[in-house]
């Protein structure tokens, strides 16, 4: 089965293809870094309840399913965002 690939992927494609692609210095601390920086931001050990519209859960919902992620964790990501700065 042949599959299309997208402007993107052929453009990745093709820079591979050019040998455009360098290796990484230091890819074992690199990959230790970032390693931990996705634990400790997937770290999750509180838990909170609230009430929302039944209006606005929905909105959540199709927001996320939209973007093909658990509501949850769209409603945990945008927290985020807001509390570090990063949504206003």
């Amino acid at each position: 089965m042949k599959f299309k690939l997208t402007k993107k992927e052929k453009e990745l494609e093709s820079s591979i293809n050019k040998d455009e692609w360098k290796p990484v210095a230091n890819k074992t601390l690199i990959l230790k870094k970032l390693k931990s920086a996705a634990k400790n931001s997937l770290l999750k050990n509180k838990r909170m309840n609230i009430r929302i519209a039944s209006r606005d859960m929905q909105l959540l919902k199709t927001k996320a399913f939209e973007i093909g992620i658990p509501y949850q964790t769209l409603v945990t990501s945008v927290l985020h965002q807001y509390v570090t700065g990063k949504l206003k």
